[in-house]
């Protein structure tokens, strides 16, 4: 029964709890909205720029918008810890500051993942989470993007430069956050390794990381010919054109990251063929990087969610991407004729899968 309090009716607070909940997930996409909004506005790279606080009106200024409309993003945003309103000493006055979390926000950086947010929400990747439920409900499974956008994601893609821009520059930035902490963490597993492949590398990031932190790697940047016509030259790094279901440049070893959760169990199996393929037998090793959805693989509740949200994301983007259990992984590394496998914990949301032929 609804409480009196100063003269307002009031619901049980559990009530209010589970309102709150729904709530939240009604608004679910207004936290990337607004973190988008803060990127294209530019908040973040104008914060960091300055020692001290920022108030209000001079961040609006120099930004030239509305002071109450940032006024409210910002609120927004500091409610969910991206950004910190802090006062300034002697006046009173209080200014923004940057944390942890808002300089993943800025456009430019190593560390800076605002690519991933602009791209997941364009417009084009927005779509298909409206078709969800067709590909639930589909007996056929051709997948919520070729519902939206009557192709899917790789064809799509190959035929907009825009799109496939967009998805280069989030494949870089994930690479860029995730390399660094596999290079500090995992550097043992590179020693004598004399040539590595990074199957669909994109722009060449990744493997570039890889030679400038251990020379001794000659490099080979793999992926479609319109993705490695578009790639930069890249210091110890040759690109190479291709399809990674067809053959896998021989190397001493082959690297994949978040490519493999893009691809039903056959389509894995298929190209994880092609990479023994590559490799000596006696050596080689293939170097994954993907999310692996199991609790006692994870470090968290917050890092398993993470790897239900990808899951989603594949389920949206992809015909039969999905993320895995660790059991799942098992399934298609035996299948393709892998003889043994581990899974290494990095500081990366992603942990290590070393499999060996």
């Amino acid at each position: 029964m609804a409480k009196e309090i100063n003269g307002l009716n009031h619901i049980g607070s559990g009530e209010e709890e589970v309102q709150a909940d729904i709530w939240r997930c009604i608004s679910g996409f207004a936290e990337m909205a607004v973190a988008k909004c803060a990127i294209e506005l530019g908040i973040s790279d104008f914060l960091e720029n300055h020692q001290e606080p920022v108030p209000l009106s001079q961040l609006s200024s120099a930004l030239g918008c509305s002071a109450s409309s940032l006024h409210r993003i910002l609120r927004f945003l500091i409610n969910r810890g991206i950004f910190k309103l802090v006062s300034i000493t002697g006046n009173g006055e209080m200014g923004y500051v940057q944390t942890p979390v808002s300089r993943l926000l800025k456009r430019d950086g190593e560390n800076s993942m605002a690519a991933l947010v602009l791209l997941e929400s364009s417009p084009v990747m927005l779509a298909p989470w409206h078709y969800l439920s067709a590909r639930v409900l589909s007996k056929e499974n051709g997948g919520a993007f070729c519902a939206a956008h009557g192709k899917d994601l790789w064809e799509y893609a190959k035929i907009n430069p825009e799109h496939s821009k967009l998805i280069n520059d989030a494949l870089a930035c994930h690479a860029r956050v995730t390399m660094h902490a596999i290079i500090n963490n995992c550097a043992e597993i590179f020693k004598g390794i004399e040539s590595l492949v990074d199957v669909g590398g994109g722009n060449g990031t990744t493997v570039g990381m890889l030679v400038k932190a251990f020379p001794w790697i000659n490099g080979i940047n793999f992926d479609l010919p319109h993705v490695v016509s578009v790639a930069p030259p890249c210091h110890g790094v040759v690109h190479v054109e291709g399809d990674m279901f067809h053959s896998v440049p021989k190397a001493h070893a082959v690297f994949l990251m978040s490519v493999l959760h893009d691809w039903g169990d056959d389509e894995c199996i298929q190209i994880l063929k092609k990479c023994i393929e590559a490799i000596p037998k006696d050596t080689g090793k293939v170097i994954i990087v993907e999310a692996v959805i199991d609790e006692k693989i994870g470090k968290g509740k917050n890092l398993k969610d993470v790897g239900l949200m990808l899951d989603m994301i594949m389920m949206a983007h992809t015909t039969n991407g999905k993320e895995r259990s660790a059991k799942e992984w098992d399934h298609i590394l035996s299948a393709a004729g892998f003889s043994s496998h581990s899974i290494l914990q990095t500081s990366a949301i992603e942990p290590l899968i070393l499999a060996y032929p």
